[in-house]
């Protein structure tokens, strides 16, 4: 049986629930052809399972399949009805998640006309379902057909996100704002245009009489550590008027509220007020455990237990401050009265095809941040609101969750029947979701306050057609009033903010005031350094793209034609414009030397990818706390692509997500060489002091030290410092800066934090092809890899054939004479795994390869200084 959010129902004789997902069968509804469908699945995958259309993921296949939203489908299945369902006072199905445009039948009749995939819908088929066999159709209309009229009949255009309609054969014509269905399947600067169709989560069949719980609700009213005042309003419902019932609550097993009431026939609602004293808090990954205290709630009815709901929730205090200060308005988190630096990412749907998600791949995702000391995952609004598993990995894992609301990029037609949509979409998954301690807040949107108020889109679209006052009124309806107004009535206190960015209502964002999404570097072709220079309060969102690593490249592009950055198969498998792929070039010509073959061309890309985002992530730190967030553009991909990402749609890490694990870790050390200056940072991020001693060795690349400084520090809870300065010349002489690096170590009594900074572009450091001794031995799932080198090793990467494999890390820096080992994750037997273990560095990279003057447009705003954590 399907969960809601982290409840678990355990359900009475008297109810009962399962889910329809056997017998489907599906056609195109011009054809009499039948063939076998999975439910919950696609019309894509469907198609693709009976071999009808190729993967379209793989080379140029998605050009292929664009005919498939353009045409009518038909599902149907027979559910067989037990006689107990059928006796049942109450019966109804429940459509988890319909895509999108879906007429339901039931024994012929209409049952249901479904318009918005984002939403649950409930049907009481009593009267309609037989005992035996019942026949279960659901048609699904062409968005394409449905929405075409829509865009025709307005002489203006709306604002609209990368909607690939050109891709889809529509010309300029860009459907997506028109139908409440996940924006990214129109295309993204990331994602293909893959339109979908189909029942895209569980239907059930619920039946009961009598009494049952229908909601639980746990409001967090006031918690400290010394206690938590909670009020939980649970919602039941009666078939009949029932005096003598009695509703109790217990957490961790011990009673804690109680309350006799009488039902009335319907919905009734009742509020139990409680406190506990001393609680276990829940705490976000790097301060603390995530503890989920075990609350059950029961009721009884005449002194018989009717139903028990199970909920798991994280007691905490999370609140957004967001105030004026002295430097404009400040954006930050509070948990249990506790300033947090959210360290993030933001994250897209991880398939185009939402039902292939499974729970292996829901937990990974979320582990994968927790690994790299991530607190906070921000869930875009161009996708979906999430599956109840992921929003339990994030409760169980303490990542807190930056939930927009589903819309992106764009301006709405939000009339009065959008609107009424759209509210009924946010009670849904509001109430599907309020009891997960890890929601920090609920936005209205991605971008559309820039979109509107910025980028010149009210003036060209809007003024001159004279409809600005009714789209700034439909603008104001959907941000200002529907949402709010649903997270004040149903979020139980959790904060809400109208859109991302935002600095005011009636302005685009200003990158002083709230949160900020930082595109200089990359669209605006700002060089890297300028992330050392770029101030804001939050940044939710920037990024750097890069290409998948080369063993993932093969699985989509095999094809030896295919191993150039602009082949055709790399081309379309790029997202952002024609110039990406050539832009990734351009970056790397400026601050790197750029290699002829394509496997190191690869390789080299995205150690610049995460040398830029580790620059970030550390810039952005040392700034607390006049910075008090950083979510980086993306976690993930829904297809396999050059992207932003930081792990390719197979999962794999790319160098960025390697180097986050230090660039984020509870305390950093931070070099930064800006001109001659070299500074030295301490970062904290526990809830408590750290006493320690950092350490600088100026070392050339052979491994001779030419000057040490030690300085003791005891950095303060939740701070950044500079605890030394020095001039560059002061420390090499008028040596040349491209032979040495500042390797810096901050010792504290439970471990020792390492960095490694440069005073010079990464293109003019001398790196010699270094000679690593390698000794592999067996150890649990894999192997241990031990490997010294004679010079300075830059961005060590150990690759095997194929993706069946885990590197504990990667792109890794070794120092002349020291030994660095990983584990690595395979089923390979020690033969094959030595016989496919490769090996390089940018050592290997540089070889024969001399530094470009770049040539090209990338700005010179900022000195860059990559890191490759040690």
């Amino acid at each position: 049986m399907a969960t809601i959010a982290s409840t678990v129902l355990s359900a009475g004789a008297e109810v009962s629930s399962r889910e329809i997902n056997d017998g489907w069968r599906f056609r195109q509804w011009r054809s009499e052809n039948w063939y076998p469908a999975t439910v919950p699945g696609t019309v894509h995958t469907d198609l693709m399972a009976n071999e009808i259309i190729e993967d379209p993921f793989f080379r140029l296949n998605e050009r292929s399949v664009q005919w498939v939203d353009k045409e009518d489908w038909m599902y149907e299945t027979h559910l067989v009805a037990t006689p107990e369902e059928v006796a049942a006072q109450n019966q109804e199905l429940v459509f988890n998640g319909l895509d999108t445009y879906a007429t339901v039948y039931l024994n012929h009749e209409r049952i249901l006309q479904a318009n918005n995939m984002h939403r649950t819908w409930r049907v009481n088929v009593k009267g309609i379902l037989k005992e035996g066999d019942n026949l279960l159709e659901v048609f699904f209309d062409s968005p394409i057909k449905v929405d075409l009229p829509k865009y025709d009949q307005f002489d203006y255009t709306f604002n609209t996100g990368p909607d690939q309609a050109q891709n889809g054969g529509l010309f300029n014509k860009t459907l997506s704002i028109f139908a409440r269905k996940a924006g990214y399947h129109y295309g993204w600067d990331w994602g293909p245009r893959l339109v979908t169709s189909g029942i895209w989560r569980p239907i059930e069949l619920q039946t009961w009489s009598g009494e049952r719980i229908n909601n639980v609700q746990f409001i967090q009213k006031d918690v400290t550590a010394k206690r938590a005042n909670l009020s939980t309003v649970v919602e039941v419902l009666a078939d009949e008027a029932a005096p003598a019932a009695e509703i109790t609550i217990t957490a961790d097993g011990k009673k804690v509220a109680s309350k006799t009431v009488s039902l009335e026939k319907g919905l009734n609602k009742v509020t139990l007020d409680y406190t506990i004293k001393n609680p276990r808090l829940w705490w976000s990954n790097g301060l603390g455990e995530p503890y989920l205290t075990k609350f059950a709630t029961t009721l009884n009815v005449d002194g018989k237990k009717v139903e028990t709901e199970d909920t798991r929730l994280g007691i905490r205090s999370l609140k957004l401050i967001h105030k004026t200060d002295d430097q404009g308005h400040c954006l930050y988190f509070e948990l249990n009265g506790k300033p947090v630096f959210a360290k993030g990412a933001c994250m897209v749907p991880m398939d185009n095809f939402l039902p292939r998600i499974t729970t292996e791949k829901y937990l990974k995702h979320v582990t994968d941040a927790k690994d790299v000391n991530m607190n906070m995952i921000r869930i875009w609004g161009g996708g979906v609101y999430e599956d109840d598993r992921l929003y339990d990995f994030c409760d169980e894992n303490g990542i807190m969750i930056w939930q927009d609301f589903m819309f992106a990029c764009s301006t709405y037609p939000a009339d009065s029947a959008f609107l009424a949509n759209i509210r009924q979409e946010a009670i849904d998954n509001v109430r599907r979701l309020r009891n997960h301690c890890s929601i920090a807040v609920w936005c209205g949107n991605n971008e559309c306050q820039d979109v509107y108020y910025g980028w010149g889109g009210r003036q060209k679209y809007y003024k001159e057609k004279g409809v600005e006052e009714l789209t700034t009124k439909q603008f104001e309806d959907m941000y200002f009033r529907v949402l709010p107004e649903v997270v004040e009535e149903y979020a139980g206190g959790v904060a809400y903010r109208p859109s991302s960015p935002f600095a005011f209502r009636t302005t685009a964002s200003d990158g002083i005031n709230g949160d900020d999404h930082y595109w200089g570097v990359w669209h605006g072709r700002d060089s890297i350094g300028h992330y050392n220079v770029k101030k804001a309060r939050f940044f939710s969102e920037y990024g750097f793209q890069s290409f998948p690593e080369f063993e993932s490249v093969k699985i989509y592009a095999p094809k030896e034609s295919d191993w150039r950055y602009n082949s055709d198969a790399m081309m379309d498998h790029q997202r952002a414009g024609s110039y990406a792929n050539g832009l990734i070039r351009d970056y790397m010509r400026d601050e790197y030397r750029v290699p002829e073959d394509f496997p190191t061309f690869l390789y080299v890309g995205g150690i610049l990818q995460g040398d830029a985002i580790k620059t970030a992530f550390e810039a952005h730190r040392r700034d607390m706390p006049h910075c008090m967030g950083s979510l980086v553009w993306q976690h993930n991909d829904c297809w396999p692509v050059a992207s932003w990402a930081a792990r390719d749609y197979y999962g794999r890490w790319k160098a960025q997500q390697y180097f986050s694990k230090y660039a984020l870790d509870d305390v950093l050390v931070s070099p930064l060489c800006t001109g001659d200056t070299l500074t030295i940072s301490v970062i904290n991020d526990r809830r408590n002091a750290v006493k320690g001693k950092m350490t600088l060795r100026v070392m050339d690349l052979k491994g001779n030290v030419v000057a040490t400084k030690e300085v003791k520090h005891n950095a303060q809870p939740l701070s950044s410092k500079v605890v030394y300065t020095e001039d560059v010349k002061n420390l090499i002489g008028d040596a040349f800066k491209g032979d040495y690096i500042f390797v810096t170590d901050y010792e504290t009594p439970d471990r020792t934090y390492h960095n490694i900074g440069y005073a010079i572009r990464q293109k003019y450091m001398n790196y010699e092809r270094p000679n690593i001794d390698i000794k592999v031995t067996a150890a649990g799932d894999g192997y241990d890899v031990a490997m010294t080198s004679d010079v300075f090793a830059r961005g060590v990467f150990l690759s095997l054939d194929g993706i069946d494999n885990f590197f504990s890390d990667n792109y890794i820096d070794i120092l002349p004479g020291a030994t660095r080992t990983i584990h690595v994750t395979t089923p390979l037997g020690e033969k094959d795994f030595r016989n496919q273990l490769k090996l390089t560095s940018m050592g290997h990279a540089y070889a024969n390869v001399k530094a470009e003057e770049s040539g090209t447009s990338i700005g010179k705003g900022g000195e860059y200084r990559p890191l490759g954590g040690d």
